[in-house]
């Protein structure tokens, strides 16, 4: 009887203890994450504007979350390299990336992807977003967007610079341009270091810049005529007039955003969400955000979900108007 007992007992601790580690994963293991390195891909270079600010990120993200966040540059193929990969990995919450939602929005358009933009990914957090502004060398006799586009109707082809053909800077040139009866002659460059060269020496006569124009315009080298890719005035501008205050079509602009693999469990991207926000708010990335000419602009997983398949949408209309694709 006693060996029957005996048995009995060993069998429920047995149960006892499957019926745990069956409830475990559910539990315990959200609550641990992480417990090791998280990968951290950036889509672009290093030392670029958005290389600085993941790196930022991934340092301050270790001191919350315990453990070391490991940056790796995937640049190329106009940001697409990046979420390529990402895309390929296990949605555990070890690999991440930061990058631009031009990849998300408007490159699919143009570009065979290895990935589904709407499909593929996990969208975490927004921290800001590019900003536009035509330009055109200080010294020049236009001080207004009107005398630059009275200017432009009686010179048509004037020259300009930006990172690329449709890219949102050099697409809202272009509305501008079919919105007033403008013709322009487009330099397609390789970044705004290259751009904002060109108009420095003369050898264009204004810039689609996207944020990169910002300290010439603060060390007087610039003069910005035009804010695009919002919808109001940037408040440390606040006499420029956007392009919508003229009456034309504005290009949705793109963003700096933090994403994972599709079907990241609840817990790990929340975790990582809440986590990544104390950052941003932070003052030390706040201060990288100023230092860089970057606006603070957060938005979280919800936001994103509504923002990026209506962009999305956007560029997939407009590439189609203008026959771009079919």
């Amino acid at each position: 009887m006693g060996s029957i007992v005996k048995r009995f007992g060993i069998f429920f601790v047995a149960g006892l203890i499957c019926t745990l580690l069956i409830s475990f994963p559910a539990t315990a293991i959200g609550q641990v994450y992480p417990d090791k390195p998280i990968t951290v891909y950036c889509g672009f270079a290093s030392g670029a504007t958005t290389d600085l600010t993941t790196r930022a990120l991934a340092a301050g993200a270790e001191k919350l979350l315990g453990v070391p966040l490991v940056v790796e540059n995937k640049p190329g193929a106009g940001a697409t390299v990046a979420p390529a990969l990402l895309a390929s990995k296990k949605p555990d919450g070890y690999t991440i990336q930061v990058g631009t939602s031009g990849a998300l929005v408007n490159r699919p358009h143009l570009l065979k992807l290895g990935y589904d933009p709407l499909k593929d990914f996990t969208y975490l957090v927004q921290y800001s977003r590019y900003i536009g502004g035509l330009c055109v060398n200080s010294d020049s006799p236009l001080k207004t967007i009107d005398e630059f586009i009275a200017y432009a109707k009686k010179h048509p082809g004037l020259s300009y610079g930006s990172s690329g053909t449709y890219t949102q800077q050099q697409l809202a040139v272009e509305l501008l341009a079919k919105c007033k009866g403008l013709t322009f002659k487009h330099v397609p460059t390789k970044g705004g270091a290259e751009f904002n060269t060109l108009l420095l020496g003369r050898h264009t006569d204004f810039v689609a810049g996207s944020g990169s124009h910002i300290p010439y315009v603060k060390q007087g080298l610039f003069r910005m005529l035009l804010v695009y890719n919002q919808d109001e005035r940037d408040p440390n501008y606040p006499d420029i007039p956007t392009l919508k205050e003229l009456g034309c079509r504005d290009v949705p602009p793109h963003s700096y955003i933090v994403l994972g693999p599709k079907g990241m469990p609840a817990a790990i991207s929340k975790k990582l969400v809440e986590t990544f926000k104390k950052v941003i708010e932070g003052p030390d990335f706040q201060k990288l955000l100023a230092n860089n000419n970057l606006p603070h602009d957060f938005k979280d997983q919800a936001q994103l979900e509504k923002d990026i398949p209506a962009q999305y949408e956007w560029y997939k209309n407009y590439f189609k108007e203008t026959g771009a694709i079919k």
